[in-house]
């Protein structure tokens, strides 16, 4: 059996877990704390966050201020932001990460795998051919290549680009 060493992984495992809904915790950050939560873009109605534990590199929650647990709940507006976000993520991870592909969609209740069930988001997940999060599947580990500061700092100088190009929608 080969040893795989995910040393961020610990801070979940025995980490304090926040009380209340990560998305609102967040949301109600100040904005100067925006690089400490890793948040990329607030918009009217959404915000564009790193996960924390990510998929691959560069996994990007995107989550309406709105606390609602389905899609069927939320506001029309919310609803559009979060789909042009989405957008501009692609658009954001395409030239700073080069990804091959994308998984983008939502897990909607604890059934389904969500983490968070009570508030929903949308997961933007980039991919590559030949990356190796098949893993996850056949022995419940994942790879991440880089750190999260890292594909941070790449995304702040990506995303406000990727805003503009969508018509800064």
């Amino acid at each position: 059996m080969e040893t795989m060493w995910t040393p961020w992984r610990i801070g979940f495992i025995v980490g304090e877990k926040p009380q209340g809904c990560l998305f609102c915790l967040k949301q109600q950050a100040s904005g100067d704390k925006d690089a400490e939560n890793y948040i990329l873009h607030r918009g009217a109605s959404c915000l564009v966050m790193l996960n924390l534990y990510p998929y691959t590199n560069g996994h990007l929650l995107i989550a309406p201020y709105q606390h609602v647990p389905s899609i069927e709940l939320l506001d029309r507006d919310s609803l559009s932001e979060v789909c042009r976000l989405a957008q501009a993520s692609v658009v954001a991870l395409r030239k700073t990460l080069s990804p091959d592909g994308f998984n983008i969609g939502m897990n909607l209740g604890k059934s389904a795998g969500a983490g968070v069930a009570d508030h929903i988001h949308l997961h933007v997940v980039p991919r590559w051919a030949g990356d190796t999060n098949f893993m996850s599947v056949l022995a419940d580990v994942r790879l991440i290549p880089e750190a999260l500061g890292q594909t941070y700092k790449a995304l702040t100088r990506a995303f406000p680009e990727a805003l503009a190009a969508q018509g800064g929608r």
